[in-house]
């Protein structure tokens, strides 16, 4: 039986709406949990716009039209909240970390608002809200509780990032994010290893290290080596089968943490080090602590130790002041540097940061045809870059999600060690997410490969096992909405990298 508002039976049905980097993508994941912890049920899929009893918008503040983007949401949710009282709405993330009560003007609907720093009072400040039949907007200024100690929903069996720290001591003149997420603040090495080895004994294979600028690791804590030491540390981990981490930044890309990616064989070949730019004119008017010769030169010593290594990137098109000869320069970099992919960003403004108030704001049409002159160039790169992968043999991690044809091509999806996509023909033998398959890859296209032959060998894991179990298994009925504080459950992120949406490490 439904009940009134859209609940399932009895319990309360949540949405969960995220926009922006991985951090968002980790700390929606909290979100869930905390909402899963105390009662709450995920909407089930094909849920109509305004059916779930609780909509949460886990913003991005990054973007030039973020708040348009946010307020045209919850514009459209009004009308249906009018119709259903019982509907709660809730914003978080850093537009709301950064537009506080502004928030609640502009919308008043909104029952909630709160900021980067307290996710963990989201079911508290719905239940404040609901009682006291007024919106609750609670920003705290610094971190209450690092979101590791939080209740998880984890998207994936198999895989998980892992928060090693949060906050950013970096100035970019284009970012907003250390004024919304605030300095960075470390976890200690030893709560990490053990957040990943809970991870592994749960069946998860793989793992992401997440920083906003996650090779800084150890500055809030006084060891410069602290973050190879720690790559080394997962090479231990029995059962750890793949390590990644995102995203670096090139000031703090050191010899030890090259080394530390060559020696321990469970971290793959794979790096995504943000760009922005190949003027060191516009480097510096950026406030990027590194030069042109400084990035190829770390791009050439990863090579030297990681030869079949793929490397990606970040770049910012149009930056204010930004001549032709600048772009160049960019064009330049992306030709020596053979990119496997670069995910590339027209400048946007953001409110609030200095570069939004420079002189020479380059014109639109002049930013659109550079954009498409370097888009051109990479999808080339990464044409010729993938032929070259035609002929080997990979191991590929089974992933979930991740071809969109794969029901009408009869085919699965998977990653292989430095991360690129292929499509392999499904074998006889059953495969499930978090398996390891064998393939030889046999056609190359500029953003995937495949493997149109024969599998060459399936190896069942306990990250499929994990996978099965997830998904065999009946939904456990939670006891109903809390009216106190969540219980601290045990931490779990989720996982498969992404490049940083924002443009901003």
């Amino acid at each position: 039986m439904e009940a009134a508002g859209g609940a399932v039976g009895d319990l309360k049905t949540y949405e969960v709406r995220t926009y922006g980097c991985q951090m968002n993508v980790h700390d929606s994941e909290r979100l869930s949990g905390l909402l899963e912890d105390a009662g709450y049920v995920r909407a089930p899929e094909g849920t109509a716009e305004g059916e779930a009893d609780v909509v949460v918008f886990n913003t991005c503040a990054v973007r030039e039209n973020a708040d348009n983007r946010l307020y045209g949401n919850l514009g459209r949710l009004a009308p249906m909240k009018t119709k259903r009282p019982g509907m709660q709405i809730a914003v978080g993330g850093c537009l709301a970390q950064k537009d506080r009560e502004t928030i609640v003007k502009k919308a008043p609907w909104v029952d909630v608002v709160f900021g980067t720093h307290n996710i963990g009072k989201l079911p508290v400040l719905l239940e404040r809200a609901r009682v006291q039949d007024e919106a609750q907007v609670e920003i705290a200024e610094s971190l209450e509780a690092f979101p590791s100690t939080l209740p998880t929903r984890r998207e994936s069996a198999y895989a998980a990032w892992v928060s090693i720290s949060v906050g950013c001591n970096n100035t970019c003149t284009f970012c907003i994010v250390p004024a919304l997420r605030g300095k960075e603040k470390d976890r200690r090495t030893g709560d990490i290893l053990a957040e990943i080895e809970a991870l592994v004994a749960e069946g998860v294979s793989e793992i992401t290290l997440l920083g906003q600028n996650v090779n800084a690791y150890g500055s809030d804590i006084g060891d410069r080596e602290a973050f190879s030491k720690l790559l080394r540390a997962c090479g231990q981990i029995e059962g750890l089968e793949r390590v990644r981490f995102t995203s670096p930044h090139p000031r703090d890309f050191t010899d030890d943490v090259i080394a530390a990616m060559a020696e321990t064989p469970n971290v793959m070949p794979q790096l995504h080090m943000p760009l922005q730019s190949g003027s060191d004119p516009v480097l510096k008017a950026m406030r990027r602590s590194y030069r042109q010769e400084r990035f190829l030169g770390i791009i050439e010593k990863v090579r030297a130790a990681m030869p079949e290594a793929a490397i990606s990137t970040d770049i910012i098109v149009g930056f204010p002041g930004e001549t032709e000869e600048d772009f160049e320069q960019t064009m330049h970099v992306v030709r020596e540097a053979r990119f496997a992919n670069a995910f590339t960003f027209q400048y946007s403004k953001r409110p609030g940061t200095p570069a939004a108030e420079m002189d020479d704001q380059i014109p639109k049409e002049a930013v659109q045809k550079r954009y498409e002159r370097l888009v051109a160039l990479q999808d080339e790169i990464s044409w010729s870059e993938n032929k070259k992968q035609v002929g080997r043999t990979l191991e590929l991690m089974v992933a979930e999600g991740e071809g969109r044809k794969d029901g009408t091509t009869h085919r699965l999806s998977g990653r292989a060690p430095d991360n690129r996509l292929v499509h392999f023909t499904k074998p006889d033998a059953e495969v499930r997410p978090g398996d390891v398959v064998t393939v030889e890859i046999t056609y190359a296209a500029p953003h995937h490969l495949l493997a149109e032959g024969p599998v060459l060998d399936v190896r069942r894991t306990r990250a499929g096992d994990a996978w099965e179990k997830r998904n065999a298994a009946p939904a456990a009925k939670p006891a109903g909405v809390l009216l106190g504080l969540p219980t601290i459950g045990a931490p779990a992120p989720q996982a498969t990298p992404a490049p940083s949406g924002c443009g901003c490490d």
